[in-house]
């Protein structure tokens, strides 16, 4: 982040002006096919990142004179999106944090552990797999942090779904949400893990593990003291924007230490950061707080530009790639419903509610895209593997809503309503 800002104080400021269209252009396309997207079922991202791949085929056009379509996206106004993109995901990690309702835990017991921990392994070594046999990583690490990339989930359009079905408070509803919890947590200390060894450059591993350990006691520490403050100041400023404030403050200083002292990603002290006010009495409006102003600017600037930059051009390129491209898919895909759909096996759920744990499991959204993100920064990724996330990502939410609501097509209890709803005498 910090080449990034030295990069941007040698834009020519005179010229600040062009980021302004990009912007415009940005915020009311993503909207529109935002609201869009909503109205298919589908969550709000993938309507954001089909309006980024569209801008970002601007640059593709014709433009024999070098006019509009390189104006539009030229290379400070790239630099200028990459930075306002950057803390786009620090705000949605923080949001990830806010809205992760650890006590949601306690009402599965070691179900959602288990599911978790097999729903992580599986697809992270199937991903490693991949990486290696193609070679896609020059090292060990490099072919690992691909397998982590695959770790991440997104519940979003799973709770809408079975809230539809009226079985989000069901066992393996609640377990599902449950599982997505932890499967955050664990992906994101997965992922700070890679890329701290990966950054580590001649200290040895055990170093880089103590420095992880204590980030995340200073985290623990530092979000029991905020929380209790911010009760204080709840109770003095019920709900004033200066309680928002500080809990920005917090997110930005928790991510800067991260990186800066702990070689651990921004991103985690952002992600710790929202887990230290979550379920307490000033998450709720400090969450509704944040989700304006970065669904405001940020957010979509963050997304968008992961279409601009996916470069579509080389996809064909190499068939090696495209075919490692696809298997990666595949793994992201296969990975989580064998190992989540095991995970709950193992727990003595039917074989029915196995694989909808698994299926419940399978949708990708923000956190696959924000590894994705950190991986090319780092250097540990081939920036030609986005295409592939966002297809996983689209693939995932069409199949996911699509396979639980068939699942459930032969439950007693659903069949009982439709049989319900078919009465005129019951309406």
């Amino acid at each position: 982040m910090f080449a990034l800002s030295n990069n941007l104080l040698n834009v020519n400021f005179n010229d600040f002006y062009q980021i302004l269209l990009p912007l415009g252009l940005i915020l009311f396309v993503s909207k529109m096919l935002g609201l869009f997207s909503k109205k298919l079922g589908l969550p709000e991202v993938i309507g954001i990142l089909i309006a980024g791949v569209l801008l970002g085929l601007i640059q593709y056009l014709p433009n024999q004179d070098q006019s509009i379509p390189t104006a539009i996206f030229n290379a400070d106004v790239r630099e200028g999106l990459n930075f306002l993109a950057k803390i786009g995901v620090v705000l949605i990690m923080f949001s990830t944090g806010l809205g992760t309702d650890l006590k949601q835990l306690k009402n599965t017991g070691g179900a959602a552990v288990v599911i978790t921990v097999a729903g992580v392994a599986v697809p992270m070594l199937l991903g490693f797999l991949v990486a290696f046999l193609f070679g896609a990583g020059e090292n060990l690490l490099q072919n690992m942090f691909y397998g982590v990339i695959l770790t991440a989930t997104s519940v979003a359009i799973t709770v809408e779904t079975l809230k539809e079905m009226g079985k989000l408070n069901s066992k393996i509803g609640t377990a599902i949400v449950s599982a997505a919890i932890l499967d955050d947590i664990i992906g994101i200390v997965l992922l700070s893990f890679i890329a701290g060894l990966a950054g580590a450059g001649n200290e040895p591993v055990w170093w880089t593990i103590v420095k992880i350990v204590m980030f995340i006691l200073l985290s623990i520490a530092s979000g029991l003291l905020m929380r209790k403050a911010f009760a204080w100041l709840d109770r003095r400023w019920e709900g004033h924007k200066r309680i928002f404030i500080f809990a920005f403050a917090f997110c930005f200083i928790l991510s800067y230490c991260a990186e800066r002292f702990f070689g651990v990603a921004d991103i985690t002290g952002a992600f710790f950061a929202g887990l230290a006010f979550s379920g307490s009495r000033s998450a709720m409006s400090i969450e509704k707080r944040d989700h304006t102003i970065s669904y405001m600017l940020f957010t979509p600037v963050f997304f968008s530009n992961i279409g601009i930059k996916a470069d579509f051009s080389t996809l064909f390129n190499s068939g090696s790639f495209l075919l490692f491209g696809l298997c990666f898919v595949l793994a992201g895909i296969v990975g989580k419903l064998v190992g989540c759909g095991f995970g709950a096996k193992l727990c003595k759920f039917s074989n029915r509610d196995s694989f909808r744990a698994g299926i419940g499991m399978m949708a990708r959204a923000e956190v696959v895209l924000v590894c994705t993100e950190k991986g090319m920064q780092y250097g540990m990724i081939d920036s030609r593997l986005v295409p592939f996330v966002l297809i996983l990502i689209m693939i995932t939410s069409l199949l996911t809503p699509m396979l639980l609501k068939m699942s459930y097509r032969h439950d007693p209890d659903m069949v009982a309503v439709g049989t319900a709803l078919k009465d005129p005498s019951l309406r």
